[in-house]
Order: C-alpha cells, then structure tokens, then sequence
C-alpha cells in the first residue's frame, strides 16, 4: 500500500491512496482541530461543530436534506473529534466520490449554523455526556488523562461542560472556525478505488477556494510531577475501574515503537502478562488491557481494569507488580514472548487497514499531526526492529514511582488506602 501526495496552492493538503481491488471509497477531511485548542469559555466547541456541520449548508438546507443524499447513494457518513484533531468522511462506492467530496466541501465552508438546529442539539450533546458518565468502562481514560494533565484542555472532557454547551450561540461557531480551519491546517484523504490524478482534480474544484491564515496555537503540556499521583471519581458503581500509568513521550519520539511493544505484552490480549495474571489466575477483573498513547507533545502508557470492588486494592498491587517484573531481569522478556507481542501489533494493524476509512484515517493523522508519513509496511519494519533489551531498557525509563498515576471510579470517599499502594521499586 503507497500513497501520492499533493499541496494545493491555499496550502491544503491531498493523500491519495489506491486500493485497486476496492469499489468504494473513503473521502476524509481532517482538520487540526480539537479539545486542546478550546478555553473554558468555549470547552467542548470542538466536538459540538462536528455535530453541527452535518446539520445543513446554503445548498442542503436541513440535517435531512443531507442524509437523504448519502442514504440515497447508499453511503456511510460521520464524525469524530478528539484532543488535537478532527474528521468527517463520507464512504460510498467509487463513482460517487465526486458528491461526496461536494458535501463534505459545503459542510466545511457553508454550514448555516441555525439558531434552532443549535438549541436542539445542545440536547443531544448533554445526552451524549450523561450517556459517558453512565459508562465507566469509557469514562475512566478520562478521569485518568485529567489527573495526569490536570485543569488544562489537554485534562479536560472531548465532550465539553454542561453549562458551556448551554450557552454556545452561533458566533462561537464561527469565531472557532476562523481561529483553526485554514486550508493548510486541512487534510484530504481519498483511500480505495480512485487514481490520484482524478483525486486532485476533484480536491481542487471542492476544496481549492479555501482561504488560508494564521491559525491559533495549542499550549504546550507542562510536566511538573514529582510523585505518585491519584484521583478518585466517587460513583456508586457495580464495578470499580482502574487506570494505572505513566508519562511517556510525544509522537515522533523514539521510544515510540519499544512503548507499544511494551504495551503488548503488559496488556494486548488475553495471553498478555497483566491479562492472566489479574483475570485468569486470580478472577479479579473482567477486562484488563494496557494502551500507549501519544499526542504532538506528551503521551501516556495506562492499565485500565475493571474489577470486583472488594478486591480492587489487590487489582491495583497485582498491576503495580507486573509493572515492576517486567522492568527487573529476573522477570526478562523472552524471545517468544517479544514475537508474540511484535505479532499482535502487526496483526491488528493489518487486520484494522482492510477497511478503506481505517486507511483513510491512518494516512490523514500521520499527514496531519506527524509531519511525516509511514506506510504500513514501514511501520512494521519499525515494529520489528525493536528488541527484547530495549523494551526492558524503556519499561525501566518510564515505570517508576514518580511517575505513577492512578484513577479510580468507585464508591470511595477518600483514597488513602490507595494511596498506600503506589509503590514502584
């Protein structure tokens, strides 16, 4: 799998990548846009504008007018915002790319904004937030990144604040769209059955009128900690969940690849070491499953559980002593097990760029976030190259004491009996 890339004269950029045995196609815009550009004042803009730009455009006046068209082509449309970006992509067969890059184009540059269309939404935006605090098991990598980055944007919800959301206008929209989409803070991306030269051709004719500008900046996050730190979210639930993790580093770091690897074998899948030993062996959990994750200028490696609330302080000392075995060499990395961990990456990214958006979406965030660009194959060469001694080598530069962090939602008033537990040494 390659790619062609192009920048248009206004800056935007267009990735094309063929899929000649594909009849679709996925077209995306993504947008250097998210929660960690927004201010108290306007928390959770980011996301309620993706809402919105689905909501009707100068050309397709209504929400309906817009989805009978994608219906009546047998399309896929939708939306996603996170912390530092944010996409819309239409999926239809291929010889409707050129209506689907026209929508999308509209919904960018001539969504009405309607003041009716806002106050009805801002209901389904206060209902979309209940539904994640009524969801622990996705509410906790929350709770987790606003201990770890504290009463900043980068700590703050994606989904925004109950009262904020109230009181969005219309001319918050606009004044957050003239702050961050600039055309070469954009990013095209047509993945399956189209050639570059007709995917150009169409970017620019949809997309070419852009305007360009100075586009706001994110505040870079400050990493003060100095010992272990925990948050505890009191709700009275069935189960209690855990996240327990660390700092790491940005994107484009080094110890990417040796973090991931790292991550596989603590928590990717149920041979993984935290897996057995907090499920299988004892029966204390559910899930277990560890992550690494990397924004533009810091990243976390978490353990995220949920477990039997009585036994929530053995869940924690059981994780908390994987974390120390795989740093020691009595408790080395195998050989097989360094394979396996390196086949479980490799895998799931094989098997999640069998769909055209998943292409779509990979392409876009390298382009749009990394400034470079990986194929997949280079990215494995990448995972492969990584050794037993150098997971070690990482798993001793980031799991330790200071650096520990735990979140907790759960029934407790206080967390001192937790507090007792950080312990990494």
């Amino acid at each position: 799998m390659n790619y062609q890339r192009t920048v248009l004269s206004n800056g935007l950029s267009v990735l094309t990548i063929p899929m000649p045995s594909f009849k679709s196609v996925t077209a995306m815009v993504m947008v250097g846009a998210g929660s960690r550009y927004e201010t108290k004042k306007n928390s959770g803009i980011s996301h309620f504008l993706e809402h919105m730009a689905f909501k009707g455009t100068k050309k397709r006046p209504s929400a309906l007018d817009i989805s009978n068209l994608i219906d009546g082509i047998g399309g896929e449309f939708n939306a996603f915002t996170g912390k530092e970006a944010t996409g819309y992509y239409i999926k239809s067969s291929a010889n409707h790319t050129e209506l689907c890059l026209d929508v999308l184009s509209d919904m960018l540059q001539n969504s009405l904004f309607d003041e009716n269309e806002i106050g009805k939404e801002k209901g389904v935006i206060l209902e979309e937030i209940n539904l994640y605090e009524d969801t622990p098991v996705r509410k906790i990598g929350d709770i987790f990144e606003r201990l770890v980055y504290g009463d900043t944007p980068m700590g703050w919800d994606i989904a925004g604040v109950k009262d904020v959301i109230k009181s969005v206008q219309r001319k918050d929209f606009i004044s957050y769209m003239d702050s961050l989409y600039s055309a070469d803070n954009i990013t095209v991306v047509l993945a399956g059955g189209i050639t570059s030269k007709r995917a150009n051709e169409l970017v620019e004719k949809y997309f070419g009128k852009m305007k360009k500008f100075d586009i706001l900046r994110y505040n870079k996050v400050v990493e003060t900690q100095k010992e272990p730190g925990l948050l505890i979210k009191q709700k009275k639930t069935e189960q209690v969940h855990v996240a327990l993790g660390v700092r790491t580093v940005p994107l484009n770091h080094k110890d990417r690849y040796s973090l991931s690897v790292l991550s596989a074998i603590l928590g990717g899948g149920m041979s993984s070491r935290l897996f057995h030993e907090v499920r299988e062996r004892r029966g204390l959990a559910y899930y277990v499953r560890t992550s690494s994750d990397h924004y533009q200028d810091c990243g976390n490696l978490v353990s995220t559980a949920g477990v039997d609330p009585k036994r929530v302080g053995e869940a924690i000392e059981v994780m908390i002593s994987e974390y120390h075995k795989i740093k020691s060499e009595k408790n080395g990395i195998s050989s097989k097990e360094l394979k396996k961990a390196k086949e479980y990456l490799k895998g799931h990214l094989i098997l999640e760029l069998e769909d055209s958006r998943s292409v779509a979406g990979f392409y876009a965030h390298q382009e749009l976030l990394e400034k470079k660009i990986d194929n997949p194959s280079e990215t494995i060469v990448k995972i492969n190259k990584v050794t037993a001694d150098e997971v070690q080598k990482t798993a001793r530069k980031y799991l330790n004491e200071q650096g520990l962090n735990l979140a907790i939602i759960g029934n407790f008033p206080n967390g001192q009996e937790f507090k007792k537990l950080l312990k990494l040494t």
